[in-house]
């Protein structure tokens, strides 16, 4: 019966070849390691935040006057509401966490390199759709952080000259940050980007499964095939990496409900204190700073003295990520084979990524701010540096299989 049924689908829908083409014979590399697994992390964590978001749109109202006490009757009066909405607060810097190990492993093995340029930058398109995603939820709670977060970083398109103050004015739908500004943001944050995250990630998956996964040695799998057709060196992605990452998400989820059940603020940097008071636009609070994972690019607008060239500069910081394919011009993908120039490039550009992390949840002191300038300068060093070492960079011998 079962197999009629099959039957009957497939001949109207390919159910089978398309399970077929993207799971049960699509040939992953065999030496797959531990930082394989934050790509579908990040998978999981996307259901979990549109799942959870249905929920919470379902009894959150985007009302300048009323969405503080939604959010606080969320959290007391509709069963479950606490758990939904700390697994949705939770999953945001936890989808972050997985997108940024996602790109270290893409940075360190090389996957960013021919044949896989556009995979790249579809990826970063979706790491752009999901800042902005993480932006406008970030606003919707009306907590006192929420406002204030909101009015410094959509002032900052007033710097912009000629258009920027009625680009502003045209965010925020309104000449100060209002019901207006959150009915907008509500749409674009439940509705448009989680569309637009949908689309690009599956876009992202059908990319990579037509130019094969990379691996921790760089070798290209498809140069070396047997008889039928099957890379020596792959190995069908199900069931053996779906059962893989079975155990990746075990752990994560570990992990996640720990900090969910114990610690869903995580001491004021996944929820800020500042955002359980309701947002008072007479009462600015004493320090101001955006949620972690934007953080490193706060401090780089920070570090510059001129407003325009501080909005340029966190722009370029993003941007530039995009022109990482043509930057390395070095031939060999993976760290394991590169010079020891490379290692240290990759170790000063992680460094300073974190520093700058850190800066940009402190008070901007002139002590700081110098501090972030330097780590600026490294950020952005990283890029102009690897341009000129890759081209002519001493590699190590690639082998021609995995090893």
């Amino acid at each position: 019966m079962m197999s009629k049924i099959l039957n009957w689908i497939d001949l109207r829908y390919p159910l089978t070849s398309t399970w077929e083409q993207h799971l049960s014979k699509y040939y992953a590399p065999k030496n797959f390691n531990f930082w394989y697994y934050f790509g579908s992390l990040a998978l999981l964590v996307l259901v979990i935040q549109i799942v959870t978001g249905i929920f919470l749109a379902m009894h959150f109202k985007p009302d300048a006057a009323t969405a503080f006490a939604s959010t606080e009757y969320i959290m007391r009066d509709v069963p479950w509401g606490w758990l939904v909405r700390y697994m949705h607060s939770t999953g945001a810097s936890m989808f972050f966490i997985a997108i940024y190990l996602h790109m270290f492993r893409g940075l360190i093995y090389g996957s960013f390199k021919k044949p896989r340029e556009l995979l790249w930058v579809i990826g970063m398109l979706i790491y752009v759709a999901l800042m902005a995603e993480a932006f406008m939820g970030y606003l919707l709670p009306w907590g006192q952080m929420s406002y204030w977060g909101g009015q410094v970083i959509i002032s900052l398109f007033g710097a912009i000259p000629a258009i920027g103050e009625p680009l502003a004015l045209w965010i925020r739908g309104d000449f100060v940050i209002a019901d207006a500004t959150l009915n907008r943001f509500f749409a674009f944050h439940v509705i448009a980007i989680p569309l637009i995250l949908v689309i690009l990630v599956f876009v992202h998956i059908i990319a990579l499964h037509k130019v094969g996964s990379n691996n921790p040695d760089g070798v290209n799998i498809k140069e070396h095939k047997d008889k039928n057709g099957v890379p020596l060196d792959g190995i069908p992605f199900h069931p053996y990496y779906t059962l893989k990452d079975i155990v990746g998400i075990g752990v994560f989820m570990m992990i996640f409900f720990a900090i969910v059940f114990f610690a869903p603020e995580m001491g004021g940097y996944f929820i800020e204190h500042a955002n359980f008071i309701p947002a008072n636009p007479m009462a600015t609070p004493e320090h101001i700073a955006p949620l972690w994972y934007f953080t490193p690019f706060y401090a780089i607008l920070r570090a510059v003295p001129d407003k325009f060239m501080g909005v340029v500069a966190m722009g370029a910081a993003i941007m530039i990520l995009f022109a990482l394919p043509w930057i390395d011009r070095g031939k060999v993908l993976s760290i394991r084979y590169r010079s020891v120039a490379y290692k240290v490039l990759i170790a000063i550009f992680v460094i300073s990524f974190f520093v700058l992390g850190y800066l940009g949840m402190q008070p901007a002191t002139a002590t700081m701010t110098l501090i972030a300038q330097i780590a600026s300068i490294a950020y952005f060093g990283f890029f102009i540096a690897l341009f000129f070492i890759s081209k002519n960079e001493k590699t190590g011998e690639v082998p021609k299989r995995v090893t």
